[in-house]
């Protein structure tokens, strides 16, 4: 049997990113969006609502998604979330800043020719 994957704990903002890369796809309750997180990171994200939905709320304050009620697939009432066009301009800026960060921190971490 397969060994099951560490959870990972997301770094500050991190999540904002996600939420932000996931509803690029189109829209998505707040289930579906912790759901396609963790689907997509192989389970080493496990978004909690308490971590989920303020992290909503903030960025439909910031205007970068939109969000509105929709009946679910199980004909529920559910708020769904869409990214708006400033929500796509500022994933494209967390995306350059993460890429910054992510190589920086790669860079860091090479072994220097003077090391065994």
């Amino acid at each position: 049997m397969a060994a099951k994957p560490k959870r990972v704990e997301f770094l500050q903002g991190t999540l904002d990113m996600l939420v932000l890369q996931t509803l690029r796809w189109g829209p998505k309750h707040g289930y579906g969006i912790a759901q396609a997180i963790r689907d997509g990171s192989s389970s080493a994200f496990q978004v909690e609502a308490g971590s989920l939905y303020p992290a909503l709320h903030r960025l439909e304050k910031q205007g970068w998604i939109r969000a509105e009620w929709k009946l679910s697939e199980n004909k529920q009432r559910a708020r769904y979330y869409r990214l708006t066009a400033d929500g796509k301009k500022q994933l494209a800026v967390e995306q350059t800043q993460w890429e910054r960060f992510v190589g920086a921190v790669s860079a860091l971490m090479r072994p220097r020719d003077n090391e065994a």
